[in-house]
């Protein structure tokens, strides 16, 4: 029988490394980690028990770069919903608000430098 103990990691490919890191470790101020000497650039970054891989492909085919709630997309749970959507706004990240989401948490939504969705939430007190 399978057990499935956690969500290690996700991987994002992106176009830019050095632009992508920027936004991680500055805009979502995300803890870069060391990561193995692989032969393709990438970065590793520490998000609670779990990983975002980041791997560089310059032949990337841009994304659509509209937010949309319903497409592929990865959640990070926030501890203050106001301040992190204040803190956004305060770095020109545009945003979908979604304060009172059918899903029981306050939503935030934002995309990456290479169009991928990010979902910021807290959950709701009943």
């Amino acid at each position: 029988m399978l057990k499935i103990v956690d969500l290690h990691h996700v991987s994002l490919v992106v176009k830019d490394l050095d632009q992508s890191i920027q936004f991680y470790k500055e805009i979502l101020k995300l803890e870069e980690i060391e990561r193995p000497g692989f032969d393709f650039r990438g970065a590793w970054f520490q998000i609670g028990g779990g990983q975002l891989h980041l791997i560089e492909d310059r032949n990337k085919i841009e994304e659509k770069k509209i937010i949309d709630s319903r497409g592929h997309h990865f959640a990070i749970r926030v501890e203050d919903y106001d301040q992190a959507l204040s803190w956004l706004k305060k770095k020109g990240i545009e945003v979908i608000e979604k304060p009172l989401s059918k899903s029981g948490f306050a939503q935030i939504f934002c995309l990456d430098p290479d169009g991928h969705i990010i979902e910021l939430h807290v959950e709701r007190k009943a």
